[in-house]
């Protein structure tokens, strides 16, 4: 058997090492996509356009429209002077975002009374208007904190009222940089895309060119077909973690703290449920077209309801229940805890035990139903 297996292993290799344009078609896109990812990839919003509606005309309505502009994340389009110009500019998309500054701001504000403010969203981009959202939120509450403290505006300061205060300590990425949760995501997203792709590629092409058959009525078994057409696979996806997750600590400067061990441990089990699903997709297709068209309806819901970019707590309940059969799902808990918070076995257990069952289940069924297609 051994024999067989390393002649087979001899030949596919062999094939790969041919190919001159294998390495580049293997390595460009991953590296491409990563930097595409890395520096496009970011829920950081710069450069807002907003408009600004006055009727207080104070030292204090002004001292709050210049933070917007110092904060660096608003750029003050237009200074308007009535609501029908505001609703244009949001119409028309020339702004983003409007504030409305009520006469009478600064008065009340220097009374400890409430001094209403209201923000107009562009809510076609839901994303940008939430987070623009947010910012506004951020710079206010400075701002009221400031005017409480009695730092703004002439007059006497106002008192400041009791209550709590919030401080926030993000722990594990302390400046919550974007790249330090998306490279690890990155990582699991396109090792599935290519370790799919390459299994299901791989036997589809035997098929289709007819050497499928010429290698099965030699000595080599159907198992034994299966396993040279995977390990090289296996390989390939190995170096490919491995590639980008040097790239994403080199280049973006990612940390990794956790353990090297760990880390092999889970993208080797992630690896063969990835295999095992390019395997099962192959004994579905006749042509590298059927390949194409099934891994494109597999993976993109693998992606989308990994929790890569879209919360899985935030799905509804029947989408949560088809992300338990994603790999991809516990294997961006496993990446993303070992980069950042360094925990280990005792803690990814349940992750651990949930990718041996899924490769254990999809190798098992693709190598069945891999001998059935070939007896039919």
């Amino acid at each position: 058997m051994f024999d067989r297996l390393g002649a087979m292993l001899a030949k596919e290799f062999l094939q790969l090492r041919r190919d001159r344009w294998l390495v580049m078609r293997l390595v460009l896109p991953l590296v491409t996509q990563l930097l595409i990812f890395g520096y496009a990839a970011t829920f950081t919003v710069h450069d807002v356009a907003l408009d600004v509606l006055d009727f207080d005309h104070s030292q204090a309505s002004r001292d709050l429209v210049s933070r917007f502009t110092a904060s660096g994340r608003f750029r003050v389009v237009a200074d308007r002077s009535d609501r029908a110009q505001v609703t244009r500019d949001l119409d028309r998309g020339d702004a983003v975002v409007a504030v409305v500054i009520h006469a009478g701001f600064q008065r009340r504000l220097q009374a400890a009374a409430s001094a209403p403010l209201q923000v107009l969203v562009d809510g076609t981009n839901s994303n940008t208007a939430l987070i623009a959202v947010g910012y506004i939120g951020q710079i206010v509450a400075a701002f009221s904190s400031d005017a409480a403290a009695g730092s703004q505006g002439p007059g006497p300061p106002a008192a400041a009222p009791q209550g709590i205060v919030l401080q926030a300590r993000p722990w594990f990425n302390p400046g919550l940089a974007d790249t330090w949760f998306f490279i690890p995501g990155v990582i699991g997203s396109l090792t599935l895309l290519q370790v799919v792709t390459l299994t299901a590629f791989a036997i589809v092409r035997e098929r289709e060119v007819g050497t499928l058959e010429q290698i099965l009525v030699s000595p080599i078994t159907p198992l034994e077909f299966v396993l040279g057409k995977t390990v090289p696979s296996f390989v390939v996806g190995c170096v490919s973690v491995s590639l980008i997750s040097v790239l994403g600590i080199v280049w973006f400067g990612v940390p990794f703290v956790g353990s090297v061990w760990v880390m092999a441990s889970g993208a080797t089990l992630f690896l063969l449920a990835t295999i095992g699903l390019g395997l099962l997709l192959s004994t579905f297709s006749r042509t590298q077209q059927q390949a194409f068209a099934l891994n494109f309806f597999f993976v993109n819901p693998f992606f989308i309801l990994s929790g890569f970019a879209f919360p899985i707590a935030a799905m509804p309940r029947v989408l949560r229940w088809f992300t338990l059969v994603n790999p991809l799902r516990y294997f961006l808990v496993v990446i993303r805890a070992v980069f950042l918070k360094g925990v280990g076995f005792a803690q990814l257990w349940p992750e651990f035990a949930a990718m041996a069952a899924l490769a254990g289940i999809m190798l098992g069924v693709s190598v069945l139903r891999f001998r059935a297609s070939l007896q039919s």
